[in-house]
């Protein structure tokens, strides 16, 4: 039992360094005001709809591209610093009994428990004018 805690205690750690300590990019393209695609850990792909470099030969008005590319980097933390003599009470009591559901989420029954064994079946309904052949006409 404190071996199985044991293994549960370091995956959930394990689980909490791992998201703590990770860097992602999300990149949204917008065509206009509306979001057309957004992706994760690669460049959007776009609509289609943008704009090459705008040709000034004879002409003197640009139409702006209304198109854009924006990103969101979440940095992650370089440096580690757990310490249990920091946690409040609250933590720690969190942290327990979510340990403790856990476990016993998985355990199963000692026996196997059939709530109806002890009641007899329904009577089967039968058509009584198919049993008699006895038809409308």
């Amino acid at each position: 039992m404190k071996q199985r805690l044991h293994k549960i205690w370091a995956f959930v750690m394990a689980l909490v360094v791992v998201f703590s300590t990770m860097s992602f990019t999300i990149n949204m393209h917008y065509c206009g005001d509306t979001l057309v695609e957004t992706a994760l850990f690669h460049k959007a792909k776009g609509c289609g709809m943008e704009m090459s470099g705008p040709v000034t030969e004879g002409c003197t008005v640009t139409k702006k591209n209304c198109c854009e590319d924006k990103q969101l980097t979440v940095e992650g933390q370089d440096e580690l610093q757990l310490s249990v003599q920091n946690m409040s009470l609250d933590q720690h009591l969190f942290i327990a009994s979510f340990v403790y559901t856990y476990m016993n989420l998985f355990e199963g029954l000692s026996e196997t428990i059939i709530p109806f064994k002890d009641y007899s079946p329904p009577l089967v309904e039968r058509d009584i004018q198919v049993l008699y052949e006895v038809y409308l006409i």
